[in-house]
């Protein structure tokens, strides 16, 4: 029995699939800045020429890498939050599963920060650079979102300013990141979130007290 050979199209988006899997991977690694054609098409099995029959150029590697990155990690994120608001009806359920969310993503992608946390280094307005930043405006969207909600339900105390909300619990898993990064001891990553995650809740839940006043 003859097996139908995939159309071009099929095998290329298979074959950018595959080196944009490469190149996450071998960021876990390394720099993603060492990270060479060479690398990816040795990572991937092909020639260093066969590469650029799918990207022009090793940048357009990193910014499929990162439209892979915003699309997945934000469906991830979304998923949890909805499935949370599903079993309860308390918006601090969503934004602790949302955290949580964000932590197995790094767990099981520890290539994405080290990408992202290179190009805000730099100090130019590059492509890959505004991919990291509308990736940070949807994040942030989402948090509002949800947010808002738990301060209509008298889920926060009546002075939280939102926007720094937002902030401090995207600062709260960059700091478990860049710590583990640092260490080189992603599991611990896991181990401290339930922790960051309780510190931040305690910060911008609504108290007893509050309700009284």
């Amino acid at each position: 029995m003859e097996v139908a050979e995939r159309p071009p199209k099929q095998r290329t988006e298979l074959r950018q699939a595959s080196l944009i899997e490469a190149a996450l991977r071998l960021a876990s690694q390394r720099s993603p800045a060492d990270i060479t054609t060479a690398h990816l098409a040795q990572a991937v099995g092909i020639s260093q020429g066969a590469v650029f029959r799918h990207f022009p150029s090793k940048e357009a590697i990193w910014l499929a890498a990162l439209d892979w990155v915003t699309e997945t990690l934000m469906t991830q994120l979304h998923t949890a939050a909805e499935e949370a608001q599903r079993n309860t009806p308390d918006p601090m359920d969503a934004l602790c599963a949302v955290f949580h969310a964000h932590v197995d993503f790094v767990l099981a992608h520890p290539g994405v920060p080290r990408l992202i946390f290179q190009e805000l280094q730099s100090a130019k307005d590059t492509a890959l650079k505004l991919r990291v930043r509308m990736l940070m405006q949807k994040y942030r969207q989402l948090l509002l979102n949800l947010l808002q909600l738990a301060q209509t339900q008298q889920g926060l105390r009546p002075d939280i300013d939102l926007q720094a909300a937002a902030v401090l619990f995207i600062g709260s898993i960059q700091g478990l990141v860049m710590q583990a990064l640092i260490s080189n001891d992603l599991p611990a990553m896991a181990a401290h979130a339930p922790g960051v995650f309780g510190i931040f809740q305690r910060g911008v839940q609504q108290s007893p007290y509050d309700l009284r006043t």
